[in-house]
């Protein structure tokens, strides 16, 4: 195990165990959350920016973020034991789901079950959607990609 991986495991311990005192309402702004991903092949080209995520906020039970394609970006076929949403932002695409392929774009939603294979392609104008997850942290998703 590297340290970063200790460290972030400590930390999700301590986190997990003072949630109760910590939980309380709280607002995140887009602009001011680090933008992630982007730059590793297994993924894709997709950036995101986490906005709920207990080792970051003040929370539990939900992973919220703004995941950012750009032009015919994608997130490579994966999938996690969580279940998953996205929601359409801006610009379109298709995700690809068992196989099955759905249109996204700005007011659509998709559900995408425990356990499926499922991945993301931009159009031509990019894609922007809301993503989340039932679980603490986003740390805590293991991700099996195809």
């Amino acid at each position: 195990m590297r340290m970063n991986e200790i460290l972030e495991d400590t930390h999700e311990a301590i986190v997990a165990a003072d949630l109760d005192k910590m939980q309380r309402g709280f607002a995140e702004h887009v602009d001011h959350q680090a933008v992630e991903g982007g730059t590793d092949p297994v993924f894709g080209t997709v950036e995101w920016k986490t906005l709920i995520c207990a080792n970051k906020t003040p929370s539990s039970g939900l992973v919220f973020g703004v995941a950012n394609f750009p032009p015919n970006g994608c997130l490579n076929p994966h999938r996690h034991a969580p279940a998953e949403f996205y929601f359409g932002l801006a610009g379109s695409g298709t995700v690809t789901i068992n196989g099955e392929t759905l249109r996204i774009e700005p007011g659509v939603a998709i559900y995408v079950p425990p356990n499926a294979e499922h991945g993301v392609n931009a159009d031509a104008a990019g894609l922007s959607m809301a993503y989340g997850f039932p679980s603490d942290t986003f740390g805590a998703i293991a991700y099996e990609f195809a």
